[in-house]
């Protein structure tokens, strides 16, 4: 006797879960499909809204960047004007001294001039000077009788003094100045020494 294999794809047949031939539960391939399409969906979504951040950032760089170069730019020119314009407070303030200096070489050429109003308008102007040069920091050295400092004093000569202690100051020939503390000239000056 003979036997037949009985084919496992007979109409009424339920396919056999072991075989690997036998087709997926009808409604489990449509799921996995739906499943697949809505974590495809989500992705889509991430992907747009790291991509919407991602060109917000770029946006926000480039402003920055440009906000940065123009804010270069602008300390620049400010320096530079700085830089040109620094003495223009000082400026002014010199400009009365020289219009005091032009009247009284004004008067001083004039037939029968007044002496003594000459060295009056004289001591005026040196003292607007002196004024206007203590405004910003510019103060003179002049160290008649004080010790030698080599620092702010430049000696010229010396002289043997039996009345003055040695390394003394004994003439001043010509006034330092220092701005803001900082010397700008030292004073030239004659000092004594032992006799």
């Amino acid at each position: 006797m003979t036997t037949e294999t009985m084919d496992h794809h007979t109409p009424g047949a339920r396919p056999d879960p072991s075989d690997p031939e036998s087709e997926a539960a009808p409604g489990t391939e449509p799921e996995a499909l739906e499943q697949h399409s809505a974590t495809l969906a989500e992705v889509s979504a991430e992907l747009a809204a790291a991509r919407a951040k991602a060109d917000d950032y770029w946006d926000q760089l480039l402003r920055a960047r440009a906000e940065t170069e123009n804010l270069r730019r602008r300390q620049a020119t400010e320096l530079e004007k700085a830089h040109k314009y620094a003495l223009d407070g000082f400026v002014r303030e010199l400009l009365q001294v020289h219009d005091s200096l032009e009247l009284g070489h004004a008067a001083a050429l004039e037939e029968g001039a007044d002496i003594a109003k000459l060295r009056e308008g004289n001591d005026l102007t040196l003292k607007l000077l002196d004024d206007v040069m203590a405004r910003f920091g510019v103060t003179p050295v002049d160290p008649q009788g004080a010790a030698f400092n080599p620092e702010f004093h430049q000696a010229m000569s010396v002289q043997p003094r039996a009345d003055l202690a040695p390394n003394t100051v004994t003439a001043v020939l010509q006034k330092g100045y220092t701005l803001n503390g900082r010397l700008v000239r030292p004073a030239l000056v004659m000092v004594s020494r032992a006799a």
